[in-house]
């Protein structure tokens, strides 16, 4: 999506036609080697200016340089946190109005954060300055001023990237490290030493905000809500505290563990990660807003996906194969004496050891980074706690600093394992969950109060309701639909037994009355738990699952669940048995699965001859989200969902809920 011209700034009518139009794969593509390429630059930038740090100032005063930096960099993570909210926001929004008052909104709140955190960094000083090592408290004062026009370059830099402006936004980065670079000769050169250094770092963020364009201009102050903004806010400081811990946390530590000496030849080794990892985000900004804005498509959403990890898995092996082919004079020659005569043979091991490790965790960002564009990702949390493995794994091992970056690679090879075992097997191997069958003839749309008042019907015999079966049969029999308190109690009455079933349905769900016929059997999936996962062999599809009940009854197996579906196969055409059947899906062409029902429809394919689709009342709901689900779609990302679910409502007592009803109110 594109409200403005990237060379302009003007609002054009045009641009988001134009761009829907656009290939996902030639989008992808350009989009990210053009921040690639100002990527490589600013690598270089980059490169040469801790280059020039190490040279000028010596391991000592290199790696109080680099713990200041790498202070900034930690707290990148509330930067990038507004930036990619914004960008999500922005790459959403269907105008340029929506857009502005995104922008507005998220520009106040980051300089009111960026000036806070300030402010608590000066009060802070002594500590920070104690546990660096730093000999200079005026370093962290200055660190305080980067920071607070740090938090709202973040919104800046989310509305470039949100309205797809990849080439000005990669002159923004490029303007970053050019000052920075030209910064540190300067600073340094005029007999500044560390604090130049820190001074050049801030003095390019502060100039990276103030021409930072395209961006509105804020012509009002008013502070405007967004809805839904503080869940993606919260994913997002998740997401970006794991990343910075990731990559930056293991500096703040071997500076503390180590010599001065070792640290600033450990920081230097870092500079080849940082490397890789802004090549790897040159596709990952690419990638953000491109998905985002395409929430609804599941197979561009895949492709997307797969060219961003084909693209960073090309650039990291180019990297790596670069670093393998430097001979070792060469790194000592860039990074001077005084690092040659401290460093001796391990200089090459140690930067390539640390590429290989920094290549691995791109791959894993790249992975997490898309879940966030599409959903409230659960992956974020599960980063987080691997970035507390990361500290706690170095403060153990810490002999050598080639220990610490083994340490680091096995944590990240383990992180990207956990991410892609769910990953191939619900975006590349779940054939089954997006098939296509014929499209369902919808009856009629239902409420969702007709769905709960069905649904609690089928289940009022089980002995959860022995107490209030007597007092509230009526309203559950015969439910008056309009009347809100009934509707109410039913919800109520419901959540006893089948809560937290109920609320891993996506909030979007569409209920619907639907026909069924026997052509629809090779569509529906039960219910994939308790004896169903004992019958099933690999596959919940109705076809396969009915054959396999057919070939144990055929050995006349004595089991009680066999035994009850034979008693309900005499039941079905009889009658007494309920007819209505709960089914869920993503849409109208797609398998559905049984909600509930799994042992009625069974035992009406059981019977001889079949029982005929007529004798049941199907409702289906549809929801585009729906794969989230885990009773629609069992993975390791949907299953975190459901018991994250469980303890958020752990307290909740629905017989407190049923209480608050008196049963005189509901006597016919």
């Amino acid at each position: 999506m594109n409200f403005l011209g990237p060379e302009n700034g003007n609002h054009n009518a045009a641009a988001k036609p134009a761009l829907q139009s656009k290939r996902v794969g030639s989008q992808l593509v350009g989009g990210s080697l053009t921040l690639l390429a100002s990527s490589g630059v600013v690598g270089v930038t980059n490169l040469i200016y801790n280059v020039a740090s190490a040279r000028l100032l010596g391991p000592d005063g290199f790696a109080h340089a680099t713990a200041v930096y790498t202070m900034l960099m930690l707290l990148s993570a509330i930067t990038l946190s507004f930036q990619v909210v914004c960008a999500k926001y922005v790459a959403r929004r269907e105008s340029y109005e929506e857009a502005l008052a995104i922008f507005s909104s998220l520009h106040q709140r980051a300089w009111t954060t960026g000036i806070g955190i300030g402010v608590l960094l000066i009060v802070l000083e002594g500590p920070l300055s104690r546990y660096l090592n730093l000999a200079d408290a005026n370093l962290i004062r200055l660190l305080a001023l980067g920071t607070a026009f740090y938090v709202p370059l973040g919104v800046r830099r989310g509305f470039i990237q949100g309205i797809h402006a990849f080439r000005p936004l990669a002159i923004n980065f490029l303007l970053e490290g050019v000052v920075r670079l030209i910064g540190v000769f300067l600073l340094i050169g005029i007999g500044l030493g560390v604090r130049g250094a820190v001074l050049a770092s801030v003095l390019a963020v502060i100039l990276a905000y103030c021409f930072a364009r395209p961006t509105p201009k804020i012509t009002s102050f008013r502070w405007r809500g967004i809805a839904d903004s503080f869940r993606e806010g919260v994913q997002a400081i998740v997401f970006f505290s794991g990343q910075t811990v990731i990559n930056n946390f293991d500096i703040i530590l071997v500076n503390h563990f180590f010599a001065a000496s070792e640290a600033g030849l450990y920081a230097a080794v870092a500079l080849v990660g940082r490397l890789v990892n802004m090549c790897a985000w040159s596709v990952v900004n690419t990638m953000f807003p491109v998905s985002a804005s395409k929430t609804s498509n599941e197979r561009e959403a895949r492709s997307i996906l797969t060219i961003s990890l084909g693209l960073v898995f090309l650039i990291l092996t180019i990297l790596i194969l670069v670093l393998c082919l430097m001979p070792s004079f060469l790194w000592r020659m860039i990074f001077g004496a005084h690092f040659a005569m401290s460093s001796g043979p391990i200089l090459p091991q140690l930067l390539i050891l640390y590429a290989v490790t920094a290549g691995v965790y791109s791959l894993s960002s790249v992975v997490i980074t898309y879940e966030m564009s599409r959903k409230i990702a659960n992956t974020s949390w599960m980063q987080l706690g691997f970035s507390v493995v990361f500290i706690g794994g170095i403060c153990v091992f810490h002999h050598t600093l080639r220990q610490v970056i083994l340490v680091q690679l096995v944590i990240m090879i383990a992180l990207l394992t956990v991410l892609a075992i769910p990953l191939l097997l619900q975006e590349f191997g779940a054939g089954e969950i997006v098939g296509k069958f014929g499209p369902i003839h919808a009856l009629r749309p239902l409420t969702e109060e007709e769905v709960i008042a069905e649904f609690l019907r089928n289940e009022f015999h089980h002995p959860e309701f022995d107490e209030y079966r007597s007092v509230f049969e009526r309203i559950v029999m015969h439910p008056d639909l309009t009347n809100l308190r009934e509707n109410e109690l039913r919800r109520a009455l419901l959540f006893l037994r089948r809560g937290a079933m109920w609320r891993e349905l996506p909030s979007d769900t569409q209920w619907f009355a639907v026909g069924l016929t026997l052509d629809d059997i090779g569509r529906i999936r039960f219910f994939p738990r308790a004896q169903w996962r004992r019958i099933a062999q690999g596959s919940f599809y109705a076809p396969d699952i009915l054959e396999q009940i057919r070939r144990v009854l055929a050995y006349s197996k004595q089991d009680e669940f066999f035994d009850k579906l034979q008693q309900l196969s005499a039941s079905i055409v009889s009658g007494p048995v309920s007819p209505t059947v709960l089914l869920i899906g993503v849409d109208a062409t797609g398998p559905l699965t049984i909600l509930d029902g799994n042992h009625r429809m069974a035992a009406a394919m059981l019977s001889q001859p079949p029982a005929p689709f007529s004798c049941f009342h199907f409702i289906c709901g549809f929801s585009p989200k729906m794969t989230r689900c885990c009773w629609y779609h069992t993975n390791i990302n949907t299953l975190l969902r459901y018991f994250k679910n469980l303890v958020r409502y752990f307290s909740y007592d629905p017989e407190s809920d049923i209480s608050r009803y008196r049963p005189e109110e509901f006597r016919g």
